[in-house]
């Protein structure tokens, strides 16, 4: 996902708890001539990783984790960040858009949307 959204001109942030991947991105990364100032790999924890400083989050996680990290996410990040979902969305929020269908779904939360429906369900 790194590498695509590179390609369109993001700058990126990869992160894996994974040594060999990690370092196998940074090797692919490197070969594809693709400055470490566009794209970067960590090899840390992203449950330990405060998000607070992105404004665009991707994640392709199992289901059983998604309400965790939406907790974790609408803690974090910047009312301008926008998280896009693959394949899995969240359970507890609503998408401002989605494209594609079945295992090639992608789901778009904006977060001033999610926190504004959020305080809406909580003063009900």
């Amino acid at each position: 996902m790194v590498f695509a959204a590179t390609a369109k001109g993001f700058h990126c942030t990869g992160f894996e708890i994974n040594s060999i991947l990690t370092g196998y991105a940074r090797v692919k990364s490197n070969w594809k001539g693709i400055p470490s100032s566009t794209a970067s790999f960590v090899n840390q924890d992203f449950w330990k990783t405060d998000l607070s400083k992105y404004n665009n989050v991707t994640v392709f996680l199992a289901p059983g984790v998604m309400e965790v990290l939406g907790r974790k996410l609408e803690k974090e990040l910047p009312d301008e960040a926008r998280v896009i979902a693959c394949r899995f969305p969240f359970p507890d929020w609503t998408p401002t858009a989605t494209e594609g269908e079945g295992l090639d779904q992608t789901w778009a939360y904006d977060m001033n949307v999610i926190r504004k429906l959020s305080t809406q369900a909580a003063m009900k």
